[in-house]
This record gives C-alpha cells, structure tokens and sequence, in this order.
C-alpha cells in the first residue's frame, strides 16, 4: 500500500473515518469486503414481529367493525366494548398462525401475572399499533408503560428496585435519549457552561463529543478502565467522582467498545461513595448492552435515586431501525431535588418556561420537563413516540418476561461468542476471557497482539513506526477488514474496535485470518530492518 499523509483523518469521528476505510477496503473487486465496524446486529427476535403483524391485522378489523355501515376501506376508531372477547376468538380462528398463539399467551400474562386489564391492554394496543391517536399521556401510553417497566426491572434492576416506583419516558433509541437529557439538564440549570461532567472510559464517541459542544460547553474529566484488570475502573479513577466540582457522571455498561461490564467491586464502590460522600451526584448511565451479560446489575439498581437510566432495545432484539427506547427514573430523585433547590431566580425563570403545561411549575417532574424539552415545550402536546412504536416495545418486553428460561438470550450469547471464538482462533491467540465480558464488540489492542505474537521488541518497533490510523487503513487496503479507531472512544492504547454482532462465523473467521497474515507481513519487514543494519565495529 502506498504511504499517504493520514493526518487529516485525524479529528474524524470513528463513525465517519469508516467512510473512508470502507472505500478502501471495496477498492480491491475481487475480494469481499468484510465492515466489522458496524454495531448493527445481523440478528433479530423474529416471534415478537410475527405477534406484531398478526396483531396488526386483528386491529384493523377492529377498525373496520366501528363503521361497518361504510364500503370503500374506510374504518373508524376502535371500540373497547367486547374487545376481550372478540381478540380470544380472533386466537382461536388463527391459532396455527405463528406469533397468534404468542398473542393469546401475552393477554394471559397481562391479565393474570401483572394483573393489570385484559380490556384496557387491548384496547390501548389495537389503537397504537393502528396510530390513529395522539400518544397519550406523551411520556408514554398508561398499560404500555406498566408492561415495559417489568422488562426495565427484570433485566436492569431485579431485586433491587420496584416497578411500581418508576417512571418511565418512551424515546427514538438511546442516542435520541441523550440528546433530550443533555438539553434538559442545561435547560433546567443543573448543569451549566464550565461545569465538570465525569465519563467513563472508553466510551461511546457521541458521548464525549456531547460535552465540548458549543451548547453545553462542559469540561470533562475520564474516569479510565484499566485494560489490564479486565477493563474495570481502579479505585483511584472511580474516587475522582469524589471531587464536588463533578456534576454529573455518565457511563456506558457494559462498556463500548471493551464490551465489558462493570464488576460488583466498582458497582459497590460507586454505590458506597455515592451514599456517604456524594448524595448530590447525578449519574447518567447508558446500559443498552447489559441483556449480553451474565447476572447483569445497573448503577440505577443501587444507587436508583441518583441515576438516570437509559436502555435501547435497538441491539438486544436487533430492532436499530425501530429507534426503540426509554428513559427511566425513579420517583423523588436528585434530579427533582436540585429543581426544588435552585436559586429563586432560576425557579422563577424556569415556571415561565414550563408556564403553559401545569399551574404549579414547581411540581414538574424531571422526567416531565424532558418531555416537554424534547418539543420545545410549546409542542409538549404533541410529544411522545409513534404508538405503533411503543407496541413494537411492549411486545419485545412481553417476549423477554414470558421467556421464563432466558432461551433467547442463551441464543444469543452462544451466537456472539462462537463469533469471537472463530476470529482469535485464526488470528492464533486465546479470546479474551472473565466473568465481565459481554463480547458483542472486542477491542483488538494492536501493541497488545504484536507483543503476544512475536514479542516486546517486535511491539515496540510497531507503536514507533506504525500509527494506528496508518494501521487501520493498511488493514482495510490489504485484507479488505473494517475496523474502528479505539483512540476515537478514548482508549489509552491503539486499538481496533470489531463488533461480533454484524457478521457471520466464517466471516470472523476470514478476518482472523487476514489480521495474522498481515502481521506476519510487518514482521518479515521489521525483521528484514534488522537484518539490513550494519553491524558495530
């Protein structure tokens, strides 16, 4: 490969340097270019789809039974006078349909596990999935809310926090979450230009790119997973949250891209300081990967009144063109607390703000305001997401609580893992192993693979002579292999970021394949140098 300049790859995004890996990697016809790059799994639930469709299909009848008296495909809104009975048979005329009988064990589950009303269940989901109404109330529909509460608990929280205290805001994914989060809290004064906001490293690029924006204006300080120690946070970097200067911390467990989670050392830690040192601290984490991992436990499990929680069923149930998640937060939290708190003429500026929705401004949740913000108030009455959406939702949830034995995420765990199983086995090292790991990504650390393969030497003349961006391209050029930059997530050492959920077994076999050709390749050169230098003397 020819030597270009590639520094003006330099302040790219890792999501828009793959443009040009991608480019590169296809320029070559006669091979196939394989974009590890990618965190778009290529697997998806399919039984809680067929029940969407097959759903679909019952509502539009009922649709129709409002003006039967009409011809010409016109329907009206539906009735929930009779809809138990009219759904029940509706299961026992199509039972052998797949995703029907899913249906009639869903009602079942509603009704007789979470005992809330078969009726208003019905009713709420024939009239979303159809989208003739408003969504209402906007945070999210009433029975729609109970239900993925329950999955928010069960996969989250279990044990540790009760649905009933929750609340929960219906988004377009996580990355629309945090992005109403962040105007929310600048909005309402609970962070402001030249605060500190801490991040957990490495992290997910928007994440710290967020804060530098010229809306928010925020320094940052890095609280940094140790690569050697299993990617978790040393007790030195988890203490810098001690400093009152942080205003808020957010983090992504299990992390991207190590695709590790944090361990109970951490969780505890964490949970300690919060409790005796800092009861003000917000956190903010982003947990959308937690569903990979083993016996898995959110910082909004233990330290609920502190934490925001964002949860995206985009990568779990393969559903990123759906744009599916939510916001949760449990009842009297910090975030209420600092609203009340604030300086007389913040509150006052902030009631004629929020003047239009409610009389008493200063009742106004948090959550509610986030609501609200994300319309620009004005339009609060026309906030939420698309009911059909929030079905979709309800019906992954209910897909996930029914699935007593954790079926399809035994399948889905088995299937990544395989994947990271086939790559390091043919690139000739061990895969990365422990309790904590997730391994929907895996952090390829380039200094980290040329010592295990041929040395100390070897790896240090690769970091003096290679940069890591040249590094990447020289992989997409000679193998065809798409991987993301790890400096653009904050990682200390250079590394390549491979999703294991977008490509198949033999394909993680082929790039395995190709990484150790390459590297064969660098070290015949280094060896070569070596042979070419004169000797002393």
């Amino acid at each position: 490969m020819p030597r270009e300049d590639y520094s003006q790859y330099a302040k790219l995004s890792p999501f828009e340097l793959k443009d040009a890996l991608i480019k590169i990697a296809s320029s070559d016809k006669n091979r196939l270019m394989l974009n590890a790059g990618r965190g778009n799994p290529n697997f998806l639930a399919t039984l809680p789809r067929r029940a969407f469709f097959r759903l679909g299909l019952f509502a539009a009848t009922e649709s129709e039974l409002s003006f039967s008296y009409m011809a010409n495909d016109v329907g009206g809104l539906p009735k929930i006078e009779g809809v138990e009975g009219r759904f029940e048979r509706y299961i026992a005329d199509h039972r052998d349909l797949e995703g029907v009988a899913f249906l009639g064990r869903a009602l079942s589950y509603v009704r007789d596990q979470l005992g809330l009303s078969a009726s208003d269940f019905l009713h709420e989901a024939v009239e979303g999935i159809l989208g003739c109404n408003y969504p209402v109330p906007p945070r999210m529909l009433r029975v729609s809310e109970e239900i993925v509460k329950q999955y928010i608990v069960k996969e989250m929280a279990a044990g540790f926090v009760n649905a009933s205290e929750i609340d929960l805001f219906a988004v377009e994914g996580g990355t629309a979450a945090m992005t109403y989060i962040f105007d929310t809290l600048k909005q309402n004064k609970l962070i402001q230009e030249g605060d500190t906001v801490a991040i957990g490293m490495p992290a997910f690029t928007p994440y710290i790119e967020i804060p530098e924006l010229n809306n928010y204006r925020l320094k940052q300080i890095h609280i940094n997973a140790d690569p050697k120690a299993d990617w978790q946070y040393p007790d030195s970097e988890i203490d810098k949250l001690l400093d009152k200067d942080v205003k808020i911390f957010f983090c992504i467990n299990p992390s991207n891209p190590p695709s590790v989670k944090m361990d109970d050392r951490s969780v505890e830690r964490i949970t300690k300081l919060v409790s005796e040192k800092r009861p003000d601290l917000m956190i903010l984490t982003d947990d959308v990967y937690g569903t990979f991992a083993d016996d898995f436990k959110s910082l909004f499990a233990t330290c609920p009144a502190n934490t925001l929680l964002v949860y995206s069923f985009s990568k779990y149930f393969g559903a990123t063109g759906w744009r599916l998640g939510v916001v949760a937060a449990q009842r009297g939290n910090v975030f209420d607390k600092k609203l009340a708190a604030l300086p007389k003429a913040d509150r006052k500026e902030l009631e004629e703000r929020y003047s239009t929705l409610v009389p008493d401004v200063s009742a106004l949740k948090f959550l509610d305001r986030l609501v609200a913000d994300s319309r620009t108030v004005a339009l609060n009455h026309t906030a939420g997401l698309s009911t059909p959406q929030q079905i979709q939702m309800v019906l992954f949830s209910l897909f996930a609580l029914m699935d007593e034995n954790d079926s399809y995420k035994g399948e889905l765990k088995k299937l990544i893992r395989r994947r990271e199983a086939a790559l390091y086995r043919e690139l000739g090292l061990p895969p990365e192993s422990g309790g904590n790991q997730v391994d929907y990504y895996t952090l390829l650390d380039l200094e980290d693979i040329a010592r295990r393969l041929y040395g100390d030497d070897f790896a240090a003349w690769v970091t003096k002579n290679v940069s890591p961006t040249e590094l990447l391209f020289r992989i997409a050029h000679d193998t065809g292999v798409v991987l993301l930059p790890g400096s653009g997530f904050g990682t200390l050492h250079p590394a390549g970021r491979a999703s294991l959920a977008n490509l198949n077994e033999f394909e993680y076999a082929n790039i395995g394949r190709s990484l150790r050709k390459l590297a064969d390749q660098v070290h015949q050169t280094y060896q070569g140098g070596k042979k070419s230098k004169p000797r002393k003397g």
